[in-house]
């Protein structure tokens, strides 16, 4: 499914990034001069626990499901990487290999450098260090909070900003309600329990105290947030 340049949705996905758009120009043009494209479906594996660190990588569409297995042989979900976030630069810079599963989530687009270009940025731009740096200390903060909410917030707080996360992550307008946000990432229970250190019971409880409150709508095909304010509401009431 390679396909060899990034659609103009995809190209605005990476270009929009927090951290990639903090970028000079120069080094941005030359990121993507050396990277590739390379298109998956859902359930499609894009790198495995064990394998060489060959390429950095960047999601351009879609979500990467970043997942461990347990003892018994259950695969746990630890993360989503969406679309402008880019990973997998520590093993680069430790040699080791990786340490994770990561499969496509919906039809999924990501963007490869190889670990060789990677080096070569590194010693044409050193900006590139810094940047790193940058990104590195983003993801100990991103870390630590959640290390911080796992320990001190309830569920349900802990619930209402990971659906406020994926709000500002893959919210889209609702066609039949205009002041309705539809979470276009679509997750089983199970799948957000995970995220969230939980059962999928548990989860499932507080989500349907949330459609009682008028909070969020419960649908087949998904969540919808009714009311931003009023997930908003509940972390700050829970802090």
């Amino acid at each position: 499914m390679d396909e060899p340049i990034l659609t103009m949705e995809e190209r605005e996905a990476i270009n929009n990034g927090r951290w990639f758009s903090s970028l000079s120009p120069s080094l941005r043009h030359d990121i993507l001069r050396c990277a590739y494209v390379k298109r998956y479906r859902d359930g499609d594996m894009i790198a495995a626990r064990g394998d060489p660190p060959e390429v950095w990588i960047a999601c351009a569409k879609g979500a990467v499901r970043v997942s461990s297995t347990s003892v018994s042989g259950k695969q746990i979900t630890l993360t989503y990487v969406e679309p402008g976030i880019w990973f997998g630069d520590v093993s680069i810079f430790d040699g080791e290999r990786r340490t994770h599963d990561c499969y496509a989530h919906g039809d999924t687009t990501i963007l490869n450098v190889a670990r060789a270009d990677f080096r070569k940025i590194l010693s044409q731009h050193s900006e590139f260090y810094e940047a790193l740096l940058r990104l590195q200390s983003r993801r100990i903060r991103q870390l630590y909070g959640l290390v911080e909410d796992l320990n001190t917030l309830p569920l349900r707080a802990r619930l209402a900003k990971q659906l406020n996360h994926l709000v500002r992550s893959y919210g889209t307008p609702s066609l039949s309600d205009a002041k309705a946000i539809r979470i276009s990432l679509q997750l089983a229970q199970e799948e957000l329990a995970q995220l969230l250190g939980a059962s999928r019971q548990r989860v499932n409880q507080e989500l349907k105290q949330m459609e009682r409150e008028q909070v969020i709508r419960i649908e087949p095909g998904g969540l919808v947030v009714l009311d931003r304010d009023g997930l908003l509401a509940i972390v700050n009431s829970d802090h």
